[in-house]
């Protein structure tokens, strides 16, 4: 009955107007979302979203295949994919990214069953299995092994004098840029607009694409999108934390447009329903398809508004008197934010020397306050991350910094096609290695 409804299931998605020949790669990738769901009974956190047949869902529930097999079977699907002769994907780069993207993905797929088995690995042998990349690291050698960040540190002290830490200055001096709780929603939605009707000037949407927000509490991270297929998406924005006015555009475009919601329905509407891959119905969140998708996200913002100027504008205009906030100091406040913006990497070396085994969950605490500038409660959140998500901290800088070399060595200077890049991007299966 499972084989007979997945076939009718494929076959309806395969009728909706696409022409493509079967594949040999197509019964492999149905094997590939059957093991992912199975781990899923493992790991709460590894499947992110599925939308294909429930009733391979179900299967997994009933079978609880233990680890032991899934990594037998995924071994097996690696071993078939190698056999399938290369004829069957050199006439179509779109075949041959589909075959790089089942080979990395089962790959990482077996990484996090030794994982959940109880394997350790350091920081940077864990990313590059589970995610096809390792981060730099800017650890030096000698006196000030730091020097990269100090230096960073040193230029916010200029901008933010005072007695105290710098994130307590920190702190203080930006809470003028608080939204106010009972704007928040207000403020987001006109966010949400702006990036949306942006998008749209450039991309070709589904026409029933949607989505709904949820302000949540006592989560480990600042905002979620969590698709749930036919194109809708459900966004959560984590309230634990005050939520700054440069976050407002920053979750409109990484969680909704043109960032995982937009992603999200490309890759259904295009991979899946119009081309039958069933391998896209699934996304499993410990996999290189993270990397693209939190660097796509990320780099969103700056696809949206592709200059400062063209933001500034914007937020002045709209949503700094939408939150009742002064936006005479609106660019005192982001030429601090430029800054804050190279301290990114601070957060993944917290994160390696973490796992690493280097440092103590306190002692990553006191990193991120000192070259982070986190206030103690916002540096404990981003630690609950990290022992949560581990090495997947380095998809949101790595990941836009190399989306973002990828973009632009195609598109140049040219906003349009910058966009027309990005949006080819999104809706194919290039993985990490396909943007170096």
């Amino acid at each position: 009955m499972r084989i007979l409804l997945s076939v009718i299931f494929c076959g309806l998605v395969a009728s909706s107007g696409n022409a493509y020949a079967p594949n040999p790669l197509s019964p492999v990738a149905e094997r590939y979302v059957h093991l992912v769901l199975a781990l899923g009974q493992h790991d709460p956190d590894y499947v992110d979203a599925f939308y294909g047949p429930a009733e391979w869902k179900t299967q997994a529930e009933k079978e609880k295949q233990s680890l032991d097999t899934i990594g037998e079977e995924a071994a097996e699907l690696i071993a078939t994919l190698a056999k399938i002769p290369d004829a069957a994907t050199s006439g179509d780069e779109m075949l041959k990214l589909r075959r790089e993207y089942l080979q990395r993905q089962v790959a990482a797929l077996v990484a996090r069953v030794r994982m959940l088995k109880g394997e350790k690995s350091k920081f940077d042998n864990e990313s590059r299995a589970l995610y096809d990349a390792v981060a730099p690291t800017y650890r030096q050698s000698g006196s000030d092994p730091d020097l990269h960040f100090d230096q960073i540190i040193g230029q916010l002290e200029a901008k933010i004098p005072g007695k105290g830490p710098l994130w307590q200055r920190y702190e203080e001096w930006r809470k003028p840029f608080v939204i106010p709780k009972e704007k928040l929603d207000t403020v987001f939605q006109l966010a949400i607009k702006e990036c949306r009707t942006r998008t749209l000037a450039h991309v070709a949407l589904p026409p029933n694409e949607s989505f709904a927000v949820e302000y949540v509490t006592n989560k480990p991270w600042g905002g979620y999108n969590w698709y749930k297929g036919n194109f809708h998406s459900v966004i959560q924005v984590n309230t634990d934390l005050p939520t700054y006015i440069d976050r407002a555009v920053d979750l409109a475009a990484h969680e909704g447009y043109p960032g995982h919601h937009v992603y999200n329905s490309l890759l259904e509407k295009n991979l899946v329903r119009d081309r039958g891959w069933m391998e896209f119905s699934v996304y499993p969140l410990f996999s290189p398809q993270s990397l693209v998708a939190e660097g796509t996200a990320n780099f969103g913002r700056e696809v949206a508004f592709p200059t400062k100027t063209e933001r500034m504008k914007f937020e002045k205009e709209v949503l700094f008197p939408a939150a009742g906030i002064d936006s005479k100091r609106a660019d005192e406040y982001y030429a601090v934010q430029d800054l804050m913006k190279q301290l990114d990497y601070a957060v993944n070396e917290a994160a390696r020397r973490l796992i690493n085994g280097e440092i103590d969950q306190d002692a990553a605490v006191q990193w991120l306050q000192k070259y982070a500038v986190m206030e103690p409660a916002r540096a404990q959140q981003r630690v609950k991350f990290i022992q949560r998500y581990r090495s997947y901290v380095i998809n949101y800088n790595l990941g836009e910094d190399m989306v973002r070399r990828y973009i632009e060595k195609r598109s140049g200077a040219d906003p349009d096609k910058r966009w027309s890049e990005f949006a080819k991007l999104l809706s194919s299966p290039r993985l990490p290695s396909g943007l170096r």
